[in-house]
């Protein structure tokens, strides 16, 4: 059995990692939590767990507007993705990785990756961009998309996404202009957490995960470590 390895709080930066998985792993893989939740959401930790489950190390960190949520009342909305990439690359600094690194997250801290990525991609710094559930769009709005970076984007990524996923299903993604270095990996029924109502999919949120993970682990084999 794999167990949480270490959580530490570094206050200069307002940043929490959580860290799980082997010491020394074929590759780390550095994930954001989404708009509003946290770093050790259920989800997240469902989804870490899966992947640690594969071999990877996961590393999860928290943005300090939701380390602040922690220690008061306030819920101000989360500030604009776009701002947050200074922040994630100061978290991938701190982290200070050796091996082969994916970056990415949970919806909105995909997305923020997602912005960062070639930069780091070009720079050897990374080998992949994972996003799992990409907030293609706000809910109800399909027609503000958050897809013009993603038209060119040269990272290897690939997308989990469940079919039925409000910002964003698999009627509307295929009709998105996106780079050919994008793969999707399509849930069946699953949510924006990936999850399927089982008794209209026959699937569980675990199948869907051990599938995501396993997907993952192929796609890492063979972009990072070919």
């Amino acid at each position: 059995m794999v167990a949480i390895r270490s959580l530490r709080y570094d206050i200069a930066m307002s940043e929490k990692f959580l860290i799980a998985g082997p010491d020394n792993p074929s590759a780390t893989i550095m994930l954001a939590h989404g708009a509003g939740a946290p770093m050790d959401s259920k989800s997240m930790t469902a989804a870490s767990d899966a992947l640690v489950a594969v071999g990877f190390r996961v590393a999860r960190f928290e943005f300090a507007y939701m380390g602040v949520r922690r220690t008061s009342d306030a819920r101000k909305p989360p500030p604009k993705a776009e701002t947050l990439i200074p922040e994630y690359l100061e978290a991938l600094r701190a982290l200070a990785n050796s091996g082969p690194l994916v970056i990415g997250g949970k919806s909105m801290g995909g997305r923020v990756a997602s912005m960062a990525a070639d930069d780091l991609y070009e720079r050897g710094a990374i080998c992949g961009l994972l996003c799992l559930g990409y907030p293609f769009h706000p809910p109800g709005k399909p027609q503000q998309l958050r897809t013009a970076h993603l038209k060119n984007l040269r990272t290897p990524t690939l997308i989990c996404q469940g079919t039925r996923d409000e910002f964003g299903t698999r009627e509307e993604v295929p009709t998105y202009s996106l780079s050919s270095t994008i793969s999707v990996l399509w849930l069946e029924d699953g949510d924006h957490d990936l999850a399927p109502r089982k008794k209209i999919s026959g699937f569980s949120v675990g199948d869907h995960l051990a599938t995501m993970a396993a997907r993952v682990r192929a796609w890492v084999d063979e972009s990072c470590l070919r």
